[in-house]
């Protein structure tokens, strides 16, 4: 972290790091350099759980800053000045998978390259973007490409563009006022919104003193933070691995969760590692709930079954919040995220399902769902949920909307007996409930890649009720190299992808 003030340094942002400024305003921290992302061998498909964010970068003679990342790797809040390029591809342009931009000011060229998905949110590109592979999302983003999906001959980049969000909260940070005194700055929320929130002058919102604050440590119980939670405190998580032996509980409306450094809760003995109360205006922001070996019914549980108490005007808010199960070790967990109350905004998910790494397997690593919404007016910006078993995402509640979905399939199942259900080959990627009647999603896309066995086929990757209310837009499905087979996009409409068609895309349904 950094105080207000200039720096000359060159920063690599690398696993579980967290670079950040100190300022109200990002341009309180001047870095004279590069804060930036690169990969081991120039391969980034694996650069995870890592973030900058509130400073003002200056590239100097000969820099180019870099944020070749993939999922679980925001850019906040920040100001990058400069006449060079801002790439967000490695450098020998191989594939990075996914990215998030939120609240920020680039003032020259995002070269995107070969990166495969990337959402900007409510921020200022000085001189455009270029390049994109199958689903680059631009929403509330001034300077933004024009819409243009699928790819049309004259522009080859597809790109799904919304001119304003329509409900958004910006993630809670740390800054030192004045004073030197630490606070917790909580921004507030905005209707129909496009642009950063603070390149015209202070942001709206409202700052809570250090004071206020549990500051939690690994070598703390889950008891003890329970303690300090119940007494009215909210609470940050300083980085480490807090393994837990019974569920946070968040009972308090308005309460902020921060981690700092991604921070990583195990819960231990199958235990739900968070709760959250029927209660409203919750800010739960930057963590990593990563499953332990007894599985987990769910890793995080927002709002009681039939919650009730929520406000549109004070919604709750989940941001740069991601799940693992398995990867680092043998995980299980039946669901990551439960959203059961209403009025919630998910910003920046990533739920994964580990394919590579420590403890995975069809019947190791286990996980039906990565996200289950039962709320009513849930909307989701950039949301990644990848590889679980069963339907990946169940949207039950009403007037729910995802701006940016990337998902890719399980690559292990051992047989299309394995993965099917009630005569249906495989199962949808994305599913809204048939009792749904009004839902909107924009730029959607699904891959698949059956890796153990290729004959597998996956029916559709979306699956939605057919009725007027519900809309999808700019979606497309993905054949990896041709291995696997996605027979049609939603329900039974689009072509198939597979071998010979790798990549299919549908501008609406119905």
């Amino acid at each position: 972290m950094f105080k207000p003030g200039a720096y000359t340094v060159d920063v690599q942002v690398g696993y579980y790091t967290t670079v950040a400024g100190l300022g109200l305003s990002p341009d309180d921290v001047t870095i004279n350099g590069i804060v930036h992302s690169e990969g081991a061998g120039n391969s980034t498909l694996v650069n995870f759980w890592r973030s900058a964010e509130n400073m003002h970068i200056v590239p100097q003679s000969g820099q180019t800053e870099r944020w070749a990342v993939s999922q679980a790797s925001p850019f906040r809040r920040m100001h990058v000045s400069g006449s060079s390029l801002f790439w967000v591809m490695p450098l020998d342009g191989s594939f990075s998978s996914g990215g998030f931009i939120a609240d920020s000011w680039i003032e020259d060229e995002v070269l995107s390259g070969s990166q495969q998905q990337w959402l900007t949110r409510n921020s200022i590109l000085g001189n455009g973007w270029t390049n994109g592979v199958w689903n680059q999302v631009f929403s509330g983003v001034i300077g933004a490409p024009a819409q243009n999906f699928p790819p049309n001959s004259a522009n080859g980049n597809p790109y799904t563009t919304l001119a304003q969000s329509p409900v958004t909260r910006e993630k809670p940070f740390l800054y030192i006022d004045a004073n030197g005194n630490f606070n917790v700055f909580v921004p507030a929320p905005q209707t129909n919104s496009s642009g950063t929130t603070w390149q015209s002058g202070p942001a709206a919102g409202s700052s809570i003193p250090i004071a206020n604050f549990f500051i939690a440590k690994p070598t703390d119980s889950a008891q003890k933070i329970n303690v300090a939670l119940a007494s009215g405190q909210n609470l940050i998580f300083t980085p480490g691995i807090y393994h837990l032996d019974r569920t946070i509980e968040v009972k308090r409306p308005d309460t902020v969760v921060l981690g700092l450094g991604i921070p990583t809760l195990v819960p231990d003995n199958g235990v739900v590692a968070m709760s959250v109360a029927d209660v409203k205006g919750v800010k739960i922001a930057a963590l990593l709930f990563d499953a332990g070996p007894a599985s987990s019914p769910v890793l995080l549980q927002v709002g009681t079954q039939n919650a009730q108490k929520s406000d549109p005007a004070d919604p709750t808010s989940v941001q740069d919040v991601f799940f693992r199960i398995g990867g680092a070790g043998l995980g299980k967990a039946t669901t990551s995220l439960v959203v059961n109350s209403d009025n919630v905004v998910l910003d920046d998910i990533w739920a994964w399902r580990a394919d590579h790494g420590a403890g995975v397997g069809w019947t190791s690593n286990t996980a039906a769902n990565g996200v289950i919404v039962n709320g009513a007016n849930v909307i989701a910006y950039g949301l990644f949920v990848e590889h679980y078993q069963n339907f990946e995402v169940i949207w039950n509640g009403e007037h729910g909307e995802t701006i940016m979905f990337q998902n890719e399939m399980p690559y292990d199942p051992p047989s299309q007996a394995a993965w099917s259900h009630n005569g249906v080959n495989g199962f949808a990627s994305y599913k809204v409930a048939d009792g749904v009647k009004f839902h909107q999603a924009f730029g959607m896309g699904a891959y698949c890649n059956f890796e153990v066995d290729p004959s597998i086929v996956n029916d559709h990757a979306f699956e939605v009720p057919v009725t007027s209310g519900v809309q999808f837009k700019d979606l497309l499905t993905v054949s990896l190299g041709g291995v696997g087979t996605i027979d049609h996009v939603i329900n039974e409409t689009g072509a198939t992808a597979n071998t010979t068609t790798q990549v299919i895309d549908l501008v609406s349904f119905p």
